[in-house]
C-alpha cells in the first residue's frame, strides 16, 4: 500500500512514519512526507497513492478541506485524519464517522486502521459499479437509487449524518448549478462562527464523496472557491423523465394516452415527500401543479372519448392529491347527473362543501352552487362542458 503523510510538524511526521513502518507484515510503502499542504496536494494528485494521512490543523489550508479537494480528483483515495483533539472534540467535529487517529499516534490504533483500509482497497474492484448502463434514481416521495448490478432494485443511500444527506439532496435539486458555500452554511449552520462552520461543511462534503464513491463517476462534485457544482452522468432521475415527457407531449391524444398513463405511475408521491426540507417546497408545489394539470387534461380527454369509468378514477385521484380542487368534484357531479345517479351528485357537492369549510372557511364557487341549485330544482344542466 502506497502511503503519503501530510503534517506541518516534522517530528509528528517522522513519528507517524516510524509507527507505520513497524507494521512490516502489511507491505506499507511511505512514498512521501510533506509539511506544506499545497506541495502535498500536488504530489498526491500526481502520484499513484492508496492512502493519505492528513493532519486536520494544517496552516493555510484546513485538512478536511484538503481531503475533499483530493477526493474530487481521486474519489477512491483512502484518507485518514490525524488530530490532536481529544475524543469529545472529534465527536463534536463529526469525525467519529470517518477514519481518524488521535495524537500521540498509538501503534495498535494505526494497525487497526491500516487493516481496515487494506480490506477496503482489496475489495475496491468489486465495489466499483458497472458504468455501461444508465441507472435510475427517484426523487418523488424519497431519494432512492437503482443498483446497477440488480436492475430494478432500488435502495436508500446510507448517510453518516443527516446534514450530509441534506446537502447532497440540495445539490441534486440544483444539479449543474453553482451552490455557494456561504448559502449552505447559512442554511445548516446559521448559529456557527465562520471559522467553525466551514470545517463542518468540509466534513459533510467529505461524507458525501465517500457515500458516492461506489458509484464511480456517475456523480461529480466540483469544488470551486465560491461553492460546489454537482453534475450527474449515467443517472436517470424520475422527475426529469416525468417532466420531459409531458413537456414533449403537452396534449392528450389517442397516440399519447398510454405514455401519459405510464409516466403518471412514476409520480409515487410528492417531490421529496419523506424529507421535511423547507427549501424543497417551491419545487414540490411546481411539480404538484404540473401533475394536477396533466390529470385534469387526462380526465377531460376520457370524458370526451366517453371512457367514463376511467374519467371517474382520474377525478378520484385528483381529489386524493388535491382535495381543494373544485373542478374534480364539479366534474364528478356532472358525470353522475348524466348517469342519473342523484345520490352521488349530492355526495360530491357535500364533500366539496365540507372540505372547503374545514380547510378554508369558504363555500364552493358561485357557478358550482348555481349549477347544483338548478339541478336540484329539476332544470336540465347536464352539459359536461
Amino acid at each position: 500500500m502506497k502511503v503519503i503523510l501530510v503534517d506541518d510538524e516534522p517530528l509528528a511526521l517522522k513519528y507517524l512514519e516510524r509507527q507505520l513502518l513497524k507494521l512490516d507484515t502489511m507491505s506499507i510503502d511511505v512514498i512521501g512526507t510533506y509539511t506544506n499542504p499545497f506541495e502535498g496536494r500536488k504530489e498526491i494528485l500526481a502520484r499513484d497513492v492508496d492512502i493519505v494521512f492528513l493532519d486536520i490543523s494544517l496552516p493555510e489550508l484546513n485538512g478536511i478541506e484538503l481531503a475533499e479537494q483530493l477526493l474530487e480528483q481521486k474519489p477512491h483515495l483512502c484518507i485518514v485524519f490525524v488530530t490532536g483533539y481529544h475524543e469529545y472534540a472529534v465527536t463534536a467535529f463529526e469525525l467519529n464517522a470517518v477514519d481518524y487517529i488521535v495524537k500521540p499516534v498509538q501503534i495498535d490504533r494505526v494497525a487497526k486502521t491500516m487493516e481496515r483500509l487494506r480490506s477496503r482497497i482489496a475489495s475496491r474492484p468489486e465495489e466499483v459499479m458497472e458504468s455501461n448502463r444508465n441507472i435510475r434514481m427517484t426523487m418523488f416521495r424519497q431519494v432512492m437509487i437503482e443498483q446497477p448490478n440488480e436492475q430494478g432494485q432500488f435502495a436508500l443511500l446510507h448517510w453518516r449524518t443527516t446534514r450530509a444527506q441534506e446537502i447532497f439532496i440540495y445539490l441534486l435539486q440544483h444539479r449543474g448549478q453553482l451552490v455557494r458555500k456561504s448559502a449552505l452554511i447559512d442554511m445548516l449552520w446559521p448559529e456557527f462562527d465562520m471559522d467553525k462552520a466551514y470545517p463542518q461543511l468540509y466534513t459533510a462534503i467529505y461524507h458525501i464523496r465517500k457515500t458516492l464513491e461506489p458509484y464511480d463517476t456517475r456523480f461529480q462534485i466540483t469544488n470551486t472557491t465560491e461553492g460546489y457544482v454537482l453534475n450527474i452522468e449515467g443517472v436517470q432521475l424520475d422527475i426529469e423523465e416525468w417532466e420531459n415527457w409531458f413537456m414533449s407531449n403537452p396534449s392528450v391524444s389517442a397516440e399519447s394516452i398510454e405514455g401519459h398513463i405510464e409516466m403518471m405511475k412514476l409520480y409515487t408521491g410528492d417531490y421529496l415527500q419523506e424529507h421535511d426540507y423547507w427549501w424543497a417546497e417551491g419545487e414540490r408545489q411546481r411539480l404538484k401543479e404540473l401533475w394536477l394539470s396533466v390529470s385534469l387534461s387526462m380526465a377531460e380527454w376520457y370524458v370526451d372519448q366517453e371512457r367514463i369509468d376511467e374519467a371517474i378514477l382520474c377525478y378520484f385521484s385528483i381529489q386524493r392529491q388535491h382535495p381543494l380542487e373544485e373542478k374534480a368534484y364539479f366534474s364528478l357531479m356532472k358525470i353522475y347527473a348524466l348517469q342519473d345517479n342523484p345520490a352521488q351528485v349530492h355526495r360530491q357537492f357535500s364533500l366539496l362543501c365540507q372540505v372547503l369549510e374545514d380547510e378554508m372557511g369558504e363555500e364552493p364557487s358561485p357557478y358550482i352552487v348555481k349549477w347544483y341549485d338548478e339541478w336540484s330544482n329539476g332544470i336540465q344542466v347536464t352539459n359536461m362542458k
